[in-house]
């Protein structure tokens, strides 16, 4: 099974949307197709053992559309320069043909060669050549809507294309009878509906090109980050490469102020790269030889080698695209609701329209008015708006996530995160940081500070392997702390390490190493103390005199208790999962404000306890680190998963947060409550509009004297879409 993400062109509508999912779900050899009208793309999944990639082109031709490569992020932008000379250019002809046609209605001076009354054979050839010109700007929706016809999945602009060539038409035949010589027909001449309606349509669709790239903007900007251009290190010299050229295991080379072209791991130099891009730390992070770097970081003030191992598609940023934009392809259950109706919707408008047209005839209207009453209902129940409702806010929102490092997979999760109401917490990797801190310091030295305390403490533990020993480690290099020279560095199992520094002897271990070289302790109480909050103890001794006690833990992450606190205040239950033993679990607990444990549970027993709890009818969002957790986290309504990396693709969960940071869950909840307002919102003004316009074009309220044409007609269905996407415009 292959899966690949297509642009399409040719899109206008969610019937468009909707007919050409339908078509390539109807093809042999396509498992599912899903079709993005915001976006302009179609996510396939196939079996590649009975069609290929060039198959999948010609279906989306069959069905009317183009298909113009594989999305691959970098959207090129509609000549909107263009689009908008030529809607100034016929800004200008609309008025000019308003002017010619409507001008005497208003008391308007005509020149008496284009005056209906004095020359109406030029009046009406006038208005026929301007309105030529219009159709000509608006051949690629009349073609468009024809086509859709022919393959029986009408759509927007099947309503335009019926509705603007009927009146054409009709006022064609108006034109050749007042050229023959009956001038009664000058009232029968609609020219100025066809010709306006296809430009408040053009119109329309101009706005709606600008707005859609506004939508895409995050998307865009994640693409972006990755530099066009890099430098890599050929037989010693220096060459300037585009980012094709760059080849698994090339060095590339990195000065201060580039970004990174592409992952991979350094084998020279030292550096502090920006990385906030994609885990919204803004703290430089410190690189040095056999670290990975990430595409897009930003090289602030070092120079670096390093091997080229992912590029291109393999890269973290396009994974990082690749999965956004394959979510904002799939289909949150509120949206296919939408698609269905827009699916019967265009269809039943077309027999609303000819059963009124019939009506009228009958009633004993003219052809004329019979007439214009058709075109009307056909432009005014364009669902243009139905359409954008849903996905328009879903593609802002993906975005809006995905700029805040909170990366969904599907987009159905924007529904479902707003009726969570308990949230399981792996422990190990997720409250807490996963590998041993130094999180308190007790000096007892006369004469050290404590970053001298623990340089001295540290450059002795590099030297050793213990789990401990890493923890002093990652304080100087955090701290940027340069090592001691060690000398007679001695490792005492069970006990602890001994060593020299600057001359002097230091000892460093648990309490067992003071009774084997026979020192007293002063301070059993503050060990204990230590260890009540789950740290364990390291003794610094110089000279067999105690200079500190060393408290080492599994440090809770930053902000945990605010995250607990506000959740709790939400009235969402939290519950700590974890496989520690009870006692560790509730020291933390305590700590952070969690108040139900689950403790001693192996990987099988999380996933039982998530359904267990989703058997009571719970909304359950688990969340792990994404490793030992795989099957809680698949097994829950929501998984997100900390602690990814760049290993995104591989992820089990849901959502991941790439800043590792928890108080992202709450802006996952948030967002998820504003998008189904905001598309409840759309989907209501979308639906009010057409179920108000409809009876209005029907003629409905003219006996109050409220009726529409045409243009107005055109008009409002512009502004319907326009209020549609401002709407959904407010979520960015």
């Amino acid at each position: 099974m292959q899966k690949i993400v297509l642009k399409i062109g040719g899109m206008t509508c969610s019937a468009c949307s909707n007919g050409l999912e339908k078509y390539l779900n109807r093809q042999d050899g396509i498992i599912s197709a899903t079709v993005n009208l915001v976006m302009a793309t179609a996510q396939i999944e196939y079996d590649e053992t009975k069609i290929d990639r060039k198959m999948l082109d010609t279906f989306v031709k069959k069905a009317g559309f183009k298909s113009l490569g594989e999305y691959d992020g970098k959207d090129e932008k509609n000549n909107y320069k263009r689009d908008k000379i030529l809607f100034v250019v016929f800004g200008i002809l609309a008025v000019i043909l308003l002017y010619i046609s409507m001008g005497q209605m208003f008391g308007l001076p005509i020149f008496d060669l284009l005056n209906m009354s004095i020359n109406p054979i030029n009046y009406a050839v006038t208005l026929f050549l301007l309105t030529i010109l219009f159709l000509i700007y608006g051949f690629d929706i009349i073609k468009n809507g024809f086509k859709n016809l022919i393959h029986r999945d009408p759509n927007m602009d099947t309503l335009v294309a019926i509705g603007v060539l009927s009146s054409f038409l009709y006022s064609t035949y108006s034109m050749i009878m007042i050229i023959r010589g009956n001038n009664s027909y000058v009232h029968e001449l609609y020219f100025e509906s066809s010709a306006i309606v296809i430009f408040f349509i053009k119109l329309g669709r101009y706005l709606d090109g600008i707005s859609k790239d506004k939508t895409k903007e995050a998307i865009q900007k994640l693409v972006q980050i990755t530099p066009s251009k890099a430098i890599v290190k050929i037989d010693g010299k220096e060459k300037e490469v585009t980012i094709d050229e760059i080849k698994k295991g090339d060095i590339v080379v990195s000065h201060a102020g580039d970004r990174i072209s592409v992952d991979g791991k350094i084998t020279s130099g030292k550096a502090h790269l920006d990385e906030s891009f994609l885990t919204g730390e803004s703290k430089p992070v410190t690189k040095k030889e056999g670290d990975k770097v990430i595409a897009g970081s930003i090289n602030y003030d070092g120079y670096l080698e390093y091997e080229a191992e992912k590029i291109g598609r393999d890269s973290t940023i396009s994974q990082i695209v690749k999965l956004v934009v394959e979510a904002t392809n799939t289909k949150a259950p509120i949206a296919r609701i939408a698609d269905k109706v827009s699916g019967y919707f265009v269809p039943i408008v077309i027999l609303i329209a000819i059963i009124s047209f019939i009506a009228y005839l009958l009633l004993g209207f003219g052809a004329g008015e019979a007439l214009i009453t058709f075109v009307t209902i056909l432009v005014v129940a364009c669902p243009c708006a139905l359409g954008l409702a849903t996905p328009l806010a879903i593609v802002v929102s993906e975005g809006k996530c995905a700029k805040n490092g909170i990366l969904v997979k599907k987009s159905e999760i924007l529904e479902n995160a707003k009726n969570i109401d308990t949230i399981v917490f792996d422990k190990t990797g997720t409250l807490t940081y996963g590998k041993l801190k130094i999180s308190e310091v007790l000096n007892y030295s006369n004469n050290l500070n404590e970053e001298d305390l623990l340089r001295i403490a540290g450059s002795i533990e590099a030297k050793s392997t213990h789990p401990i020993a890493k923890a002093f480690s990652d304080y100087l290099e955090e701290h940027e702390i340069e090592k001691y020279n060690v000398e007679d560095f001695k490792n005492l199992s069970g006990l602890g390490i001994t060593g020299k520094v600057n001359g002097k002897g230091y000892i460093l271990g648990n309490y067992k190493i003071l009774e084997h070289f026979k020192i007293e302790n002063k301070y059993k109480e503050k060990e204990e103390e230590l260890a009540t909050k789950g740290n364990s103890i390291v003794y610094v001794v110089e000279e067999n005199k105690i200079i500190s006690i060393v408290g080492v833990n599994d440090l809770v992450r930053e902000n945990v208790k605010d995250v607990i606190k506000k959740l709790n205040k939400n009235n969402i239950e939290t519950i700590m999962l974890t496989g520690d033993n009870k006692g560790t679990a509730e020291l933390i607990a305590k700590e952070i404000g969690i108040t139900k444990i689950i403790a001693d549970v192996v990987p099988e027993q999380k996933t039982n306890t998530i359904k267990e709890l989703k058997g009571q009818g719970r909304k359950v969002l688990m969340c792990g680190d994404g490793i030992n957790d795989s099957p809680a986290l698949a097994s829950a309504d929501i998984g997100v998963s900390v602690n990814s990396g760049t290993d995104i693709a591989m992820d089990s969960s849901d959502v991941i947060l790439m800043k590792n940071d928890l108080s992202k869950i709450l802006d996952l909840i948030f967002i998820s409550k504003k998008t189904i307002r905001n598309i409840k919102q759309n989907l209501f003004w979308a639906f009010f509009y057409n179920s108000l316009m409809i009876p209005i074009a029907i003629g409905v309220l003219k006996p109050i004297g409220i009726s529409i044409n045409p243009m107005i007609a055109g008009l409002a269905m512009t502004l319907s879409s326009l209020t549609v996407i401002l709407n959904a415009l407010r979520l960015r």
